[in-house]
């Protein structure tokens, strides 16, 4: 039996949201829980596309965490009802909402879940906080080789050219 697609763990903020002043040709903007969130359709179609496709399972790893689904998803052009991971299914109950768990991150515990959940699968984890967040994630990173990282700059997003890596990864893997 064929292995499952890679998980795409993707978050939002600085990745799909890109925090800029100046709105780029042909890019969207819209208000959503009263933020304002400024996109390139054109990543977000390839997303799209990659998870249609067959080519990778989207999944939410993401402070908007339910509300990505409910709220940006079919604005921004993604598909309805992604698995979203949230502070809930790994940190303490009561814990609040400090971003980092008693063990570190939230979101490298939600990683880390999936990897364990499914440990022959590949993942590919985009999020903008990678870099910051470094100190906890390189020692795991770095003993799970079946796991890619894409850090965009929270100002650009995610671009093309990091897509591209993404690719060539999936296809050098798959």
């Amino acid at each position: 039996m064929p292995l499952p697609p890679p998980v795409l763990l993707l978050d939002v903020d600085g990745v799909l949201n890109a925090v800029r002043p100046d709105l780029p040709e042909g890019w969207r903007r819209g208000t959503f829980n009263g933020y304002v969130l400024s996109w390139d359709p054109t990543v977000v179609a390839r997303l799209r596309e990659w998870h249609e496709s067959g080519r990778v399972e989207l999944q939410w790893l993401t402070t908007w965490t339910r509300l990505a689904d409910r709220l940006l998803a079919e604005p921004m052009g993604l598909p309805r009802g992604l698995r979203t991971h949230d502070r809930e299914e790994v940190l303490p109950t009561g814990y609040g909402e400090d971003r980092r768990g008693l063990s570190g991150w939230w979101k490298l515990a939600a990683a880390r879940a999936v990897a364990e959940a499914e440990p022959d699968r590949r993942i590919v984890w985009i999020d903008d906080d990678l870099a910051e967040q470094a100190a906890d994630t390189s020692e795991w990173l770095a003993a799970h080789g079946h796991v890619l990282v894409v850090a965009p700059a929270f100002v650009r997003g995610l671009t093309h050219a990091e897509l591209d890596r993404v690719e060539a990864w999936l296809d050098e893997t798959g």
